[in-house]
């Protein structure tokens, strides 16, 4: 491995084992002391270490003294970030990371303190304590981001080349005949990339640690015994090349090239005499589950188990989301202080997915609403929930939701892209496929969608209703600030000449066209309606300004024709009574701190709400209201629903829906339980309908 692949360790012989380009160390002993430290000069190298992370981020490290170390991440700067990056030869940094973002590294913390204006031509240039001073520990690890742009003409000097050590992709091979038809792959053996094609792992001393660790990678929770009988016949009939042996996992590693194990060198096809190929077999989540047997377990087990204590929220994909956790029966999140892989697998397992590809931090899901419940959650990533991990409750002071902690899940291959699912040129049309297209939103293939089979309804209708989509990474979330509805609801008895221009946009009820205008009143329940945008896009109109209405009554700009749906509703569903709000002006009224507007309706301005930032509409603001003239005195259920015709993209529809509930007396009216319609439990939902209590909201 060159002279930068072995270190100098007491009785023990360590690897130096890079996952494409990310470096880890195998094996565990504390290094021998090194000699006294001296001035740098040119034996100065870097590279870029840790996992999950992309070529372009990771722990620094760097070469000095012949010896691989760290930086603390004390004092540091997006400058020292930058020097960095160019050593690394990128152009500049985009950002940096603290508290050992990309894992714990060994040996020393050569550099602390480091302060550099970022125009330096070597970090050697910087104000730190010493090469060599430091009093951190390797949980203060630094990290980068670096532009993704290369130096023009940089030459690469900092990789050392380690070919015999590459363990990058892993594979299960099925040699069931039926398996090797049907996905996903849940049983096979264990196979790494090497060069151009694959090879096997020795399974002398294999245990279930490293199979759960394989079973993690390849999307599942769990893993089981498998028949070795079966698969001894079919090697020995197999010219095979092994590549790795002495494989040991503890079984909490997200990769299996974090775990320890010995390359074979030389003849390989000869290596493994006493034993055979490593064989993993699988237990697949719920949603991965095949066969109807398999499938019936699964049910019966969740139905045991009850409601999910835990759930993924505001994801763009399956198995990715802000983690959600259930706790005196309402939902909230967990804040990511000390969030890390281990932490983040047992989420993943629990749900039913493999191990975690990324631990995210910083809200980067989008924020979520409600309690944060947990902090400085310590997984060792045995455990079988979350809830028997060590953490931390904590204040309202110590986090906030910018620092809601998610995850981004291994989950198994199924081959959808194969499937019947593509976007092509509406132009080209020659015939619909499917019609009726009815999602949830949590389904991995149209497929999977109801709709019309066989029964097309718009076969030969030429390009006019073909479907097309515009994909993106991210997106908005709105959602109402509940308290506040509850807060300001009240009754107004309102003279019928006064609601004219309401009359006109269609605010009031149906009945209203028979009353003797301008005489007598209608009976409206006010509130104010405050809608928080919590994703990680603007929420914008879906038509463009030159398609936006004047009216002329309220002299404003219609942007949507139906941006929120005021309902109430008999306790069984019923609808009594409704109110709608065009889009009379999307705004940022008001916003987080650090957050600037850039919405704003006067003169003909461009309208929508920033992430971060909330539209009030205030409750004495025309038709914002329901007409409530004729309903009858009783119990009912105030229903909130924001952009109800999913007209513009959202991470998560879900949290789109207010309720609250309302006795009516006739004279007087009582709101009171007001919350997002996924906030509670089931069972505080079921209680919710129960009419606890009563507030004194009076008639004004």
């Amino acid at each position: 491995m060159g002279g930068c692949g072995t270190w100098a360790w007491p009785e023990l012989l360590v690897l130096l084992v890079p996952l494409g380009s990310a470096w880890l160390w195998v094996g565990s002993a504390q290094p021998t002391p090194p000699g006294p430290t001296h001035p740098p000069g040119p034996q100065l190298r870097f590279r870029l270490a840790g996992y999950p992370r992309k070529h372009n981020e990771g722990r620094v490290e760097v070469f000095y003294n012949d010896e691989w170390g760290t930086i603390c991440d004390d004092d540091f700067t997006l400058g020292n970030a930058h020097v960095l990056c160019r050593h690394l030869g990128f152009v500049a940094a985009t950002g940096w990371a603290h508290s050992a973002k990309y894992g714990k590294g060994v040996g020393r913390i050569w550099l602390d303190n480091v302060n550099c204006a970022g125009n330096e031509k070597s970090i050697g240039d910087c104000k730190h304590r010493g090469w060599g001073n430091s009093d951190c520990s390797h949980e203060e690890d630094a990290g980068v981001v670096c532009k993704d742009e290369r130096i023009p003409g940089f030459k690469d000097s900092n990789v050392i080349e380690t070919e015999q050590s590459h363990l990058e992709e892993v594979r299960l091979r099925p040699v069931v005949s039926g398996g090797r038809r049907q996905l996903p792959v849940t049983e096979g053996i264990v196979e790494v990339r090497y060069k151009d094609s694959w090879a096997q792992i020795c399974d002398q001393g294999w245990d279930s640690h490293n199979s759960r660790v394989v079973c993690g990678m390849m999307g599942f929770p769990a893993e089981k015994k498998v028949n070795r009988n079966f698969y001894r016949l079919f090697t020995e009939r197999q010219q095979l090349n092994y590549r790795l042996h002495s494989v040991s996992c503890t079984g909490t590693e997200v990769h299996l090239s974090m775990c320890s194990f010995e390359f074979y060198r030389g003849n390989s096809s000869a290596a493994c005499s006493s034993g055979m190929p490593a064989v993993v077999s699988c237990v697949p989540g719920p949603l991965f589950a095949t066969g109807s047997a398999h499938k019936k377990k699964q049910r019966q087990q969740q139905q045991q188990q009850g409601q999910p204590r835990i759930r993924l929220k505001g994801g763009a994909r399956v198995g990715e989301g802000r983690v959600e956790v259930l706790r005196s029966s309402e939902w909230g999140t967990i804040c990511d202080d000390r969030w890390n892989l281990q932490s983040a697998s047992v989420v993943c397992r629990e749900l039913g997915f493999g191990s975690a590809k990324e631990a995210l931090t910083g809200a980067r899901m989008g924020q979520g609403t409600g309690p944060i419940h947990l902090n400085e959650v310590q997984c060792r990533g045995t455990e079988k929930s979350l809830w028997n991990c060590p953490f931390r409750n904590i204040t309202q002071e110590d986090c906030k939701h910018t620092e809601d902690a998610a995850v981004r899940c291994n989950i198994p291959y199924m081959g959808y892209e194969n499937l019947e699912t593509w976007y092509w040129d509406a132009s080209n049309v020659t015939e619909m496929v499917m019609s009726g297209v009815k999602c949830a939103g949590h389904e991995m293939s149209l497929s999977h969608c109801q709709h019309h089979g066989a029964s097309l309804s718009c076969r030969n209708t030429g390009t006019r209703f073909a479907a097309g989509v515009i994909c993106s990474e991210t997106a908005s979330d709105l959602l109402l600030h509940a308290p506040l509805v509850q807060e300001t609801a009240y009754i107004e008895d309102r003279p019928l000449h006064m609601l004219y221009c309401a009359a006109e946009e269609n605010c009031l009820a149906s009945s209203a066209r028979l009353a003797n205008w301008p005489y007598g009143h209608r009976r409206l329940l006010r509130f104010s309606s405050q809608i928080h945008n919590r994703g990680r896009a603007d929420f914008r109109p879906k038509a463009g300004r030159h398609s936006w209405v004047w009216h002329e009554c309220h002299r404003h700009y219609h942007s949507m024709d139906i941006f929120t749906h005021y309902d109430i509703l008999t306790p069984n569903g019923t609808k009594v009574a409704e109110g709608h709000k065009a889009s009379f002006c999307l705004e940022d009224t008001e916003c987080e701190e650090d957050v600037a507007k850039r919405y704003e309706c006067a003169n003909f301005g461009e309208q929508g709400i920033t992430v971060g930032c909330w539209d009030l509409y205030r409750h004495d603001i025309d038709c914002q209201w329901i007409d409530i003239t004729d309903v009858k005195p009783g119990n009912y259920i105030l229903q909130v629903v924001i952009n109800p015709n999913f007209e513009v993209a959202e991470s998560d529809f879900t949290n789109n829906a207010m309720k609250c509930n309302c006795k009516y007396d006739g004279h007087r009216i009582w709101v009171h339980s007001c919350h997002i319609g996924d906030a509670l439990s089931e069972e505080a939902n079921k209680r919710f309908e129960q009419y606890p209590g009563q507030l004194n909201n009076q008639i004004s």
